[in-house]
């Protein structure tokens, strides 16, 4: 190629063929590929000097215009080869540089590399649309399905699994011994029964390009997609990769993000590398590597994840030989929900665990020293760890708000929906994003898989006509490791005034012995009370171990919530009184129909 009058580096060759070529024609004007610009390419005049400036003659194809696309051709076929043959050199030579340089840099290089980008084709309208991958999303999917057998429905989620249930990434798969198969994520039971934490099978799921042939209907998963905004008035939605999407129904079940501490985030980078916000599949099998090379983690938060990962944690650290540090600001683990006596005992059962829990302490500094991260508290503390767990709450996602619509809960957060679980025409909201009201105990956001459920089914049956009313009332529950669990529903808050009945528990009493009798099913049915007498129990601040047991909760004299304290199976029992709301004046008595003495057994 001649550029600005002179030939390149890689075209010499070019040069000397076509030279040969010219002195070989008539001194007719010839074309030759000069560019002045981009867009055009100038004829010259050969003349015995070389290439002169342009002609003062018009152009003249007759004659040897034949002859001259012959040689243009020729060279041009020339040129192209010897390119190549060039950039294969320089491609070979980059590739044996690649394999000289140590293996860091080529780590570093493929860190570099954007993800593929994944590119689905969707159908032109959807009947029945879910944006979110979580529980709510499968139950409500599960709903439509059973009411409208043909229904055909698209999930969109932003992970990069099916949707999965979420309560063993911070129980059972930490206590499997199998390291590959809870990678895999499987895991025992505690009852010693084999099952992973998918709804599905991958099979049960088609390609979003193939929910229109799906003449019976069916169920299209697109992962690694968001949606970034909900046209309501034109029942449309748009995903970031600019995709939009029509719809018939729509279900909202976001869920949200873990919280992170402002501490924490303003710490710099590497302290950002060395902390997690537990809460998707990913993350376990990102903390269960990192903890297999750590001398210490320290875990921010003594609610029911920050308290189930430090006993996860404390269980492998006993094993693995490294620390794990738990810090928050309660008096004792799960303090913002058990009565302060449980929680000391609690808190106790914890360090058993092999667990240095540190108490009314909250983090006011974090900062790197050295390779370690350390942790500032309060009072002064210092804590120097490998790496920082931290799990102090949601950020409920309701980035579609202003796009749909859709009034936010300024208190409790979530969009605001009616008995029906819906917030707009054709949209309806479930799971941990939803602000409902409870006839019996105001509005409410619950952030548990009980509700989870509950709600999901309910909005898809809603989303097929059913017009059904929020009248449930949610159980949920905490395992700390297989022996000490607890079931709860209504309101269970520690600043309530309690009443608890304790009892001495047994080897039946216990969350693996509940599993093996299968009484932890929120469908078991109970009978009514017994009408045998026992002893009155020890005040519940005099008894050394709470066995088990239950905790009343109330407000105005009036029963709104129920703990279950390794007692199972009675669920049913405990939606019953709550749904009365009625003033007792006996807790002992009330507490035989929950049959946690022996005299109360059949």
């Amino acid at each position: 190629m001649i550029r600005g009058g002179t030939l390149c580096t890689k075209s010499r060759s070019l040069q000397r063929l076509a030279s040969k070529a010219i002195r070989k024609q008539p001194t007719n004007d010839i074309l030759v590929l000069r560019y002045h610009t981009q867009q055009h390419a100038r004829r010259l005049k050969h003349t015995k000097s070389g290439f002169a400036t342009w002609p003062s003659t018009p152009l003249d194809f007759s004659g040897s215009l034949g002859s001259s696309l012959c040689i243009v051709g020729g060279a041009l076929f020339l040129g192209m080869g010897f390119y190549k043959y060039v950039n294969s050199a320089e491609v070979q030579a980059a590739e044996v540089a690649n394999e000289n340089k140590p293996p860091a840099e080529k780590e570093n290089e493929e860190e570099e590399k954007e993800p593929e980008v994944i590119t689905l084709e969707f159908p032109p309208q959807i009947q029945y649309l879910i944006i979110g991958g979580g529980t709510s999303a499968y139950s409500a999917m599960r709903a439509i399905r059973k009411r409208d057998v043909s229904a055909k429905v698209l999930i969109i989620s932003d992970e990069t699994q099916a949707p999965y249930m979420r309560p063993p990434l911070s129980k059972e798969l930490w206590f499997s011994d199998d390291r590959e198969a809870a990678h895999k994520f499987e895991f025992k039971q505690w009852n010693g029964k084999w099952r992973d934490i998918f709804f599905e099978k991958p099979s049960f799921y088609c390609k979003p390009s193939e929910l229109d042939a799906k003449n019976g209907g069916g169920v299209a998963l697109a992962l690694n997609k968001r949606v970034v905004s909900v046209d309501a008035s034109e029942n449309k939605v748009t995903l970031n990769d600019g995709t939009e999407i029509k719809y018939e129904k729509c279900l909202i079940a976001t869920g949200g993000q873990p919280k992170n501490l402002r501490t924490v985030a303003n710490a710099g980078d590497e302290v950002a590398k060395r902390t997690t916000l537990y809460r998707k599949a990913s993350d376990f099998i990102e903390l269960d590597k990192i903890t297999n090379d750590v001398q210490s983690v320290t875990v921010i938060g003594g609610g029911f994840m920050g308290s189930e990962i430090a006993c996860a944690l404390g269980h492998k650290g006993q094993k693995n030989g490294f620390q794990v540090n738990q810090v928050f600001p309660e008096s004792g683990n799960m303090g913002l929900v058990l009565p302060e006596y449980l929680t000391k005992w609690t808190t106790e059962k914890v360090k058993r665990e092999g667990v240095n829990v540190v108490t009314e302490s909250s983090v006011n500094q974090v900062t790197m020293e050295g390779d370690k991260v350390k942790v500032t508290t309060n009072i002064g503390q210092e804590i120097l760890t490998d790496h920082l767990v931290v799990a102090v709450g949601l950020d409920i996602d309701t980035s579609l708000a202003d796009s749909a619509g859709i009034e936010i809960d300024e208190k409790l957060g979530g969009y605001r929906v009616n008995a029906e679980l819906q917030a707009r025409s054709n949209i309806w909201v479930a799971g941990d994003a939803s602000c409902f009201y409870d006839v019996k105990l105001g509005r409410r956001r619950v952030e548990h898989h009980d509700h989870a459920v509950v709600s999901g089914r309910l909005a898809g049956e809603n989303m097929t006509g059913a017009q059904k009313h929020y009248f449930h009332q949610s159980m949920f529950w905490s395992d700390l490791g297989p022996d000490v669990g607890y079931e709860a529903i209504g309101l269970v808050d520690s600043r309530l005034p309690t009443v608890g009945v304790f009892a001495k528990a047994t080897e039946k009493d216990t969350p693996r012995a509940a599993e093996e009798e299968g009484l932890r099913s929120e469908e078991v049915q109970e009978s009514g009370a017994l009408a045998h007498n026992f002893a009155p129990p020890a005040p519940a601040t005099e008894n050394k171990e709470f066995g088990k047991g239950v905790v009343f909760y109330l407000r105005d004299q009036k029963l709104v919530g129920i703990l279950l304290w390794n007692v199972f199976g009675r669920m049913s029992v405990a939606r019953k009184l709550i749904r009365d709301q009625q003033k007792h004046e006996d807790y002992g008595e009330v507490a035989k129909l929950f049959k946690i003495h022996s005299d109360d057994l059949d």
